[in-house]
């Protein structure tokens, strides 16, 4: 990860970006990696792995209104494990059955990413192996990919913007504490009930690690924290 950070750091174009997403791709060992974003204007950046071919279908069936992946991960921050989302209904079956046949994968993980000015953004990775391979896989290595998405999006953000990076403020032990509760996927009483402190609190702590990381909002926040190592996911 800190290669790919290092790597990601050096790169000056988006044309680079692709390139380092195909040996991302291998170095994780699966079969595809794509990276995907909209940014607050409207543009969009893509870097996959997959075939254009692939992609041009998926955009002309306009398969993206009805796939769970891309519905689930626009209500959620939290990594998406494809075999956990509802492929029951007849679109759903179509995009799934047109993946495997066209050498996406049949399993998948999913990272969603929001950032500043409304980005919304899709790190994944597929493979083909059974369910129980596909649980190793995401035990040993579901916090590189989150890693990834995070450090992609961060780089790719300040290429399509020419943003400055902003530094952030060293966070307090509790104000860490508290982000990585969020990013554990604990709620607010969760996660103050296992901090022995008052939910109040808890939003106090929450709510100065925001501002000193100069995140929009919450999620942002913990995106942040875990993209610059300050928290582990």
């Amino acid at each position: 990860m800190e290669d790919l950070r290092e790597s990601l750091w050096e790169e000056t174009s988006l044309e680079g970006v692709q390139t380092l997403i195909a040996g991302l791709r291998d170095s994780l060992g699966v079969e595809h990696a794509v990276y995907h974003v909209v940014g607050g204007t409207g543009r969009e950046y893509g870097a996959f792995t997959y075939s254009s071919d692939w992609v041009d279908h998926y955009k002309a069936e306009e398969f993206y209104r009805h796939d769970p992946v891309v519905n689930e991960a626009i209500r959620r921050f939290h990594p998406l494990d494809w075999k956990t989302l509802d492929w029951g209904p007849k679109k759903a079956r179509q995009i799934l059955t047109e993946a495997i046949d066209g050498g996406i994968g049949k399993q998948g993980l999913s990272i969603p990413v929001r950032g500043v000015g409304g980005q919304f953004a899709m790190f994944s990775v597929t493979g083909f192996e059974s369910d129980a391979a596909w649980d190793k896989f995401i035990d040993e290595k579901c916090r590189d990919v989150l890693l990834s998405a995070h450090y992609i999006h961060d780089r790719v953000a300040q290429l399509m913007d020419g943003e400055n990076t902003i530094l952030a403020k060293p966070l307090s032990p509790r104000e860490r504490d508290a982000l990585a509760m969020l990013a554990a996927g604990k709620s607010r009483a969760e996660a103050a009930d296992r901090l022995k402190i008052s939910e109040h609190t808890f939003r106090v702590y929450v709510d100065t690690a925001r501002h000193k990381l100069g995140a929009m909002n919450t999620v942002h926040a913990v995106a942040k924290a875990v993209s610059s190592g300050l928290i582990l996911p």
